[in-house]
């Protein structure tokens, strides 16, 4: 009997130490969890397609100042623009993402040299690495109807 008393004795100490072991365990993965839950700063690249050149504030020859450059599009959907006037795709329009509403740009297809002078009424494009949404007229004076895109320069008029 004494034999089996000693040996439980001892094992109760074991599993004490055993216990007391698992809880520090413990202790430490919940603190490494919290750590690991705080929020950290990660850069992310995001691939451009198209260069996209924001507006600068110098002035080229003709004294207009150059707004940007990259990808044009033509839309001739929708009922009501941004501003709040009715859709004419027979107008000389655009939209573009920032510019007040009556800005007056000039358009420049870089390729072929062939410009036309829009006015914004209405935000967007929509499409990732486009800069302006020209109307279907304006499209035509511009030569991209068939195309649907086109590299411009934007220059702001007034």
């Amino acid at each position: 009997m004494a034999v089996a008393l000693a040996a439980a004795s001892l094992a109760a100490c074991a599993q004490s130490s055993v216990v007391s072991q698992r809880s520090d365990f413990r202790t430490s993965r919940q603190a490494s969890l919290e750590r690991d839950r705080t929020p950290s700063l990660r850069k992310t690249r995001v691939a451009a397609t198209r260069k996209h050149t924001p507006f600068a504030s110098r002035n080229d020859a003709a004294g207009t100042k150059v707004a940007s450059q990259g990808l044009a599009s033509f839309y001739s959907g929708g009922t009501k623009t941004a501003s709040g006037e009715k859709f004419d795709a027979r107008e000389l329009t655009a939209a573009h993402p920032s510019l007040p509403f009556g800005t007056m740009l000039r358009v420049t297809d870089i390729k072929s040299g062939r410009s036309v002078t829009v006015r914004v009424n209405d935000r967007g494009p929509y499409v990732p690495g486009r800069i302006v949404d020209v109307s279907h007229s304006a499209a035509a004076e511009l030569g991209m109807i068939g195309k649907g895109v086109a590299n411009v320069r934007l220059d702001v008029v007034r």
